[in-house]
């Protein structure tokens, strides 16, 4: 706890600074080009005027805030060092911003939405306990520096790091210089700049602390921001009304939700809409605790009672902090006088709550005189302006540093030897792959208890049977979510948050485009955290109901990966053997870290023939745990043998994944059955599962090849399909000099038809074009080496003469 008991001390007792910010060290270099810009800043003027109000001993007739009568007794009150405390916390975001506005005038900063107007919300942060998670929306600024000096934080420390987050410098410990965030604290969760996407994530966290063995006995609670605009956002309602839906059910979901409401969303006015949706009258499945924003004993009492709530009962509620008033503008960029008048904008700006909190301080509690919080502002601004002074000089970051913190590294292979699973006898027959698949979820939920399964409608099986019971043998770890993607991709980064392994399936394909949003900051998570406090944030998406089918329709035989985002490893097996080995690896790597997105076609779930009836698609389940397919792996099949695999030179080869691994070896055996290759020509099929880049077996493969038909099951296009992009990266780095690439027809996909998808007849003629190309060439080849020939032989004739 920071000391209060001599009242801050008196280093700057009566020190009288002059005010105005260019006699501080980082600024007085401006002056002469930026001085009377930098005097004009209404967050400076202000700011000035806050000491003068002090010096002058809290003048009421100059400054027009009459000490206000004190509210009754408040259930929970803050202790004299608890205020002071707090108050700490809003004088420095109130000093932050001013500094941050002035680092941005001069091009020394890029962060400048305001917390200004909401500083007293710091009172907030003493009602949480150290176990408790917070996702705090970005001008809820105090209320992470009260959290952290309430632990024992230094405020020169947490100045600098602030700092260092508004001048993006690479020291920053929330985002390591890539942007603004919150989140320093070891429970502080960090939130990117999309509208209320920190909620569906701590629902999830209120969700999976019943997973979780506290062995303390602590009942930890989520705590959640937003500002009154993001009620509208998709992110928010989906998270509140599956926090209803715990609560309809009974399930625990300590979840509190703050919402300051300040009448605006940047120019949009709300007009008090916060109040109409969440009315008077008592709400039977989430209270609302309503709290005056312009006093932090309110604010402190009411936010008790909502985290008490949430405690005692594993219950979500809302705390709503009303009465606030937006000052400066949502940001410097934020023409104000667009759209409110002049005196609007001058109203705003002079309503300084740090005042009322100072007023309140001195003459309703007797806790400081003015002249000591002139004293304690003083010494804030003084080190916010050493914090920015150093911040501006530290280094930023580099294309080197944005390249390596994409995803977490691959974790290294196991080198213990885990044993071998030896089914009962007769059990290990070869199988379909939707067989395979549900044996393998088995065995990975039976051998580590970090792993949780999510999805829809996924207890009683799923929709094709891949999760047939595997919620009667792991009842607590198998979950059943609403059908909504977007709380169902927040859970799953909630639980991952916690230190869980989520495995979250996404029904169909098409589906992910619901929740594209949550599955792009799942992406971006690893990226945007510091290097040396990244929070794991790994987990498995299955996507199922991909490519070919009759049923369902286009929204159900998706034929498009179009969000590939950086962050993310996709994969596409084609058999059930490769699905066991690659789900191990998968499942090392999310541990790791990493988000790993395995795409399920539908069509070969239950597959047990390529040709007639040879059940040549059933495969053993691999039994030796230690057996893996890493990403860089690929499997090449001979055509004239699909069980034997060689890596022979050959002159053809179809690179596929998926679906399109069955329909290339099809289309193979169709040319031999129809005569149309020579026998000296071979075909392999290569099968090349990772999607996300091109892996390393796949570029030691194409060296035995001349000419290549790249079979993509995507539709043809940009943005759609996945070859497009590793044939790019491959030119020059080993792609064959001849080759072709073959997608989808670019068209959505009718209901009871396969007439839109990759068919054998377009890999035929594919490869046959290909062959008469490379005839061509080889023909020009021969002549032009005849040519030389006969042209070498008349000129040494001539030499002999």
């Amino acid at each position: 706890m920071l000391s209060t008991g001599k009242l801050y001390g008196s280093a700057f007792r009566n020190s009288k600074l002059s005010h105005h910010l260019l006699s501080s060290s980082t600024w007085k270099l401006f002056e002469s080009s930026h001085g009377n810009k930098i005097r004009a800043l209404p967050e400076v003027r202000s700011f000035e005027e806050l000491l003068s109000f002090l010096e002058r001993g809290g003048d009421v007739a100059t400054f027009g805030h009459a000490p206000r009568k004190r509210l009754p007794p408040y259930k929970h009150d803050l202790s004299r060092a608890q205020y002071l405390l707090c108050l700490d916390a809003a004088m420095a975001t109130f000093s932050l911003h001013v500094h941050a506005r002035i680092a941005s005038l001069v091009g020394s900063g890029f962060y400048t939405i305001g917390p200004c107007g909401e500083e007293l919300l710091s009172a907030a942060a003493l009602a949480l306990k150290p176990e408790d998670t917070t996702a705090l929306h970005y001008r809820h600024t105090g209320m992470s520096l009260a959290r952290q000096l309430h632990e024992g934080k230094q405020l020169n420390n947490l100045l600098l790091n602030r700092a260092r987050g508004y001048t993006v410098s690479k020291h920053d410990p929330v985002t390591g210089g890539v942007h603004c965030s919150i989140g320093d604290g070891p429970n502080e969760y960090l939130v990117t700049s999309t509208l209320s996407s920190q909620c569906p994530a701590a629902v999830g966290r209120a969700l999976g602390f019943s997973l979780l063995e506290n062995k303390d006995g602590s009942k930890p609670i989520s705590f959640a921001t937003i500002g009154d605009g993001s009620l509208h956002n998709h992110h928010f309602l989906s998270a509140f009304t599956l926090a209803r839906h715990a609560k309809h059910l009974k399930v625990k979901c300590p979840m509190v939700f703050g919402i300051s409401n300040n009448g605006l969303s940047i120019s949009y006015e709300t007009k008090n809409f916060v109040d109409s949706m969440f009315e008077d009258k008592e709400d039977p499945l989430i209270p609302v605790f309503r709290s005056d924003g312009q006093d932090m004993l309110d604010v402190y009492d009411q936010t008790r009672k909502a985290c008490d709530y949430a405690r005692k009962h594993q219950s979500p509620c809302i705390v709503l902090y009303s009465n606030l008033i937006r000052r400066f503008g949502h940001a410097a960029t934020d023409r104000q006088y667009a759209y409110l008048g002049d005196e609007e904008i001058q109203n705003m700006a002079g309503n300084c709550v740090l005042k009322i909190a100072m007023q309140q301080a001195v003459e309703e509690l007797g806790f400081a005189t003015y002249s000591e919080l002139y004293d304690r502002l003083s010494e804030i601004h003084h080190m916010a302006d050493q914090a920015f002074s150093q911040a501006t000089q530290e280094p930023k970051v580099t294309l080197e540093d944005m390249m390596s913190r994409v995803s977490a590294p691959l974790a290294s292979l196991p080198r213990k030897k885990l044993p071998t699973l030896l089914p009962p006898k007769g059990e290990n027959k070869p199988q379909v792959m939707r067989k395979n698949m549900n044996r393998c979820f088995h065995e990975i939920l039976q051998s580590d208890p970090s792993v949780v399964y999510l999805g829809e409608d996924v207890r009683h099986g799923g929709y094709y049977l891949v999760t047939e019971d595997l919620a009667k043998d792991f009842p607590t770890r198998v979950l059943d979510f609403p059908p909504d993607e977007t709380t169902l991709l927040g859970a799953a980064l909630g639980f991952a948050q916690l230190g869980l392994t989520p495995i979250v399936e996404i029904p169909y394909a098409k589906y992910l485009d619901c929740g594209v949003d949550m599955f792009y900051e799942i992406a971006i998570q690893h990226w945007l955290s510091c290097p040396k406090k990244k929070k794991k944030t790994g987990m498995i998406i299955r996507l199922q109901g991909f490519d070919r089918g009759l049923f369902g329709g286009n929204f159900h035989t998706h034929n498009m990966l179009n969000h590939i985002p950086p962050g993310v490893d996709v994969i596409c097996f084609s058999n059930g053997r490769d699905y066991v080995k690659g789900m191990r690896h998968a499942v090392l790597q999310a541990k790791a870290g990493r988000v790993v997105m395995i795409v399920d076609c539908t069509h070969l779930l239950n597959l047990r023939h390529i040709h007639d009836r040879d059940r040549a698609w059933e495969f053993p389940y691999p039994g030796d745990k230690n057996d893996l397919l890493t990403f860089h792996d690929i499997r090449r099949y001979k055509t004239s043998d699909v069980f034997r695999e060689t890596a022979g030179t050959t002159k053809v080869a179809i690179v596929s994944y998926g679906n399109g691994v069955v329909t290339s070896l099809k289309a193979c055996r169709a040319l031999r059955e129809r005569g149309v290759l020579r026998e000296e020509v071979e075909l392999d099929v290569i099968d090349c599962p990772y999607l996300s880049g091109v892996p390393s077996g796949l570029k030691d493969a194409l060296k035995d090849y001349q000419n290549v038909v790249f079979a993509d099951i995507c539709k043809e296009g940009p943005g759609s399909n996945v070859f497009s992009s590793m044939i790019v990266a491959l030119q020059g780095r080993g792609l064959p000099q001849n080759w072709v690439f073959l997608g989808a027809p670019r068209t959505y996909n009718p209901l009871g038809s396969t007439v839109t998808f990759l068919n054998e007849t377009a890999i035929e003629n594919a490869i046959i074009e290909l062959l008469q190309k490379d005839n061509e060439q080889q023909t020009k080849h021969d002549a032009t080496c005849t040519n030389t020939s006969m042209m070498d032989a008349s000129s040494l004739t001539s030499r002999e003469i």
